[in-house]
Parts: structure tokens; sequence; C-alpha cells
């Protein structure tokens, strides 16, 4: 199925809720830390709801760790200044859907990543900032999802 990576995720339960949604849709989430919470954090914990033990979730020290166990072919870089529509996108299974911190996004550096296949964004109104973190993920998601079959899914 698809990849969900959080660089640095600040909110709780943002994360939480991502937990949520790789539980539902069969996604995989990492983590890459630092992390601005721990996974005793009752926000994560509420947002997560009982799912937590049912998603798979993996937690990275750092970007080079995540990409060493990932071994992605495909990693779109999601941001506000992306080059490509999420729409766009032709999504494979195990491709790697990456996201930034809440606060400040994805750093120039990621979005430059020699793993990087593509920057992508979600349309938005030209006066406002950013979507939810978790938000942007779900809309991710589900466009890949839809786009193999919703596989696996009970429709």
């Amino acid at each position: 199925m698809f990849r969900i990576l959080f660089h640095s995720p600040e909110i709780p339960g943002n994360t939480g809720n991502a937990i949520r949604l790789a539980a539902i849709t069969g996604a995989e989430l990492h983590l890459v830390e630092p992390l601005g919470f721990d996974f005793s954090d009752a926000k994560l914990r509420r947002a997560g709801l009982d799912y937590h033990d049912l998603a798979v979730v993996t937690v990275h020290p750092d970007i080079n760790a995540a990409w060493q166990h990932l071994e992605p072919e495909r990693v779109y870089a999601f941001t506000s200044d992306g080059t490509a529509s999420y729409t766009d996108i032709a999504y494979q299974p195990g491709d790697v859907l990456m996201f930034g911190q809440e606060s400040v996004g994805l750093p120039a550096a990621l979005k430059s990543d020699p793993h990087v296949t593509a920057t992508v964004r979600l349309p938005m109104l030209p006066a406002l900032r950013s979507l939810n973190l978790a938000n942007a993920a779900s809309i991710a998601v589900y466009e890949a999802w839809r786009q193999n079959g919703f596989a696996g899914a009970r429709i």
C-alpha cells in the first residue's frame, strides 16, 4: 500500500489522526524525528482512538534512516509551492507521500532531495498559507487509493 512520511511533526493530534488514517486505509505511517510530542501524549492517543494497535507506525531517527528503511522508488513531497497538482500524479502502491512540519512545512533541502520524484500541491485559495497536516495527508492517501481501485477495501 502507500506510505505516509511526516518529517518532524509537531502536533500530537495530527499524528494521532494519521495513525487512524493509516489503520483505516492500510497505509504505513513513518515519522522522522525530532517529534514535537511523545507517544504517551493524551492528544495523540485521543486522536488515534483505538487504532494505534491496527496501524503500522515506524519512527526514524533522521531522514537518512527513513530512506534506508523505505528504499523508495518514488517520493512525492507535498508542499504549498509544489510544481504538480496532486491529481496529476499516477500513484502506485509503495509510493511515499511526504509531508513537513505543521509550522514551516518541508525544508528546502528535502524538497530537492534526490529521493524526491516531484513536489506536489493541493489546491488552495491564494490568500491562505496551508491546509492542516492530517487533512492534507488524508486527501493525498485517498486520491492515491482511489486511483488504485481502493484495493483491499470494502466499498
